[in-house]
């Protein structure tokens, strides 16, 4: 697969604190993420750890702090800016939902449609050949294994060039071969020059990681954002 275009990520969290009602899920929050960084973030379920990745694209607003996208205050953003930057944002959900009456290369292709611009042949295929699904491009969402539908995911979530990759929990529901496959690609996506923050609750995972990519590991505790040391 060739390399993506893009100049790399960056994303500055600055005191800020998400809430519900009158308790305060994350508080105290300052991190930055490096362009061409490779962050694990990770926590117990329940800690926040898909709430942060929603700040980082502005699906959730801070209580207060200050959240900086590429250079810009996300607070300070119109509807217009906030597509925008997110077009340079890819996003994997754990749970990924297509549209079961599209194909799966034009379920990947679905983003470049919204942004308005027309999907090459020739790119689609690389694509879809770097995350293995070449001879399933014609297939339907429903016949895809787990696994399938998570690399299609990140197909669909690089097929853009966006310059920073979230990944929420990407291999909470495939096997552990395939979840050293899926982190295999977000390495490479990384080598590329790719900003990539995955939160994932496997540790196993993070430490197989490390021997391959330069890593550093964010734990959420207590509604506290810490850096994790060699403990894991």
């Amino acid at each position: 697969m060739r390399a993506l275009r893009g100049a790399g990520g960056l994303i500055k969290f600055h005191d800020v604190t998400l809430g519900y009602a009158d308790r305060d899920l994350l508080s105290g929050v300052t991190m930055k993420l490096a362009p061409g960084s490779f962050h694990f973030l990770t926590g117990p379920s329940g800690a926040g750890k898909t709430s942060l990745i929603k700040l980082c694209y502005g699906e959730m607003a801070a209580r207060s702090g200050r959240i900086d996208v590429f250079g810009q205050d996300l607070g300070t953003l119109s509807r217009d800016d906030t597509a925008r930057m997110r077009r340079r944002i890819g996003i994997v959900h754990q749970d990924c939902q297509f549209l079961d009456h599209l194909s799966v290369a034009d379920n990947i292709a679905l983003p470049l449609q919204v942004a308005g611009q027309e999907a090459d042949d020739q790119s689609l295929d690389e694509l879809l050949g770097w995350v293995g699904l070449g001879e399933r491009a014609s297939a339907r969402p429903p016949s895809l294994s787990g696994g399938e539908r998570q690399r299609a995911a990140l197909a669909r979530a690089v097929i853009t060039s966006p310059d920073l990759i979230l990944a929420d929990e990407p291999t909470g529901n495939i096997d552990w071969d395939m979840s050293l496959k899926l982190l295999r690609l977000l390495t490479e996506l990384n080598r590329m020059g790719k900003t990539v923050l995955m939160a994932t609750h496997d540790l196993n995972l993070i430490r197989a990681a490390k021997a391959h990519v330069a890593a550093r590991v964010l734990r959420i505790q207590g509604g506290k954002l810490q850096l994790a040391g060699a403990d894991l």
